[in-house]
């Protein structure tokens, strides 16, 4: 299994009313996560795609537990339990307050699509060639 973390503190911008972090910034929460764990690995979204790979969500799953606030100083854990073996990879997202209590759980979901086709590709090799070690 991979596993990477990565901080971000809640900006002002993100709450709502309530000063609780709107629901809809998770998503973003959960790409900042992925990017840097991707980055961790040696590898960038943006080499993936001048390589002429892309990778569009087909499925988010988002749980919320608890609220994060404003100046909240959040981990966002992601990971990567299965070694994709196909067009798909799956990454398991947590998010953490600093008292290290889990507010919100996702599981997102990415094809690997030919950027000028759209059609679906197995794992870039440069990419799986990275993962493998922790499988």
């Amino acid at each position: 299994m991979y596993e990477s973390s990565t901080q971000i503190r809640v900006r002002y911008a993100e709450t709502d009313q309530m000063n609780v972090v709107y629901h809809g910034n998770y998503a973003q929460y959960f790409e900042v996560g992925r990017a840097e764990s991707i980055r961790d690995l040696g590898f960038t979204y943006k080499e993936l795609e001048k390589s002429g790979i892309i990778m569009p969500v087909v499925e988010l799953n988002i749980k919320y537990l608890r609220p994060a606030h404003y100046d909240d100083l959040l981990t966002i854990k992601t990971s990567v339990r299965e070694l994709p073996l196909n067009h798909k990879i799956e990454f398991h997202q947590e998010v953490y307050n600093e008292a290290n209590q889990l507010l919100t759980t996702g599981r997102v979901v990415f094809y690997f699509l030919d950027a000028v086709s759209n059609q679906k590709r197995a794992m870039p090799s440069i990419l799986k060639e990275k993962l493998e070690k922790f499988f």
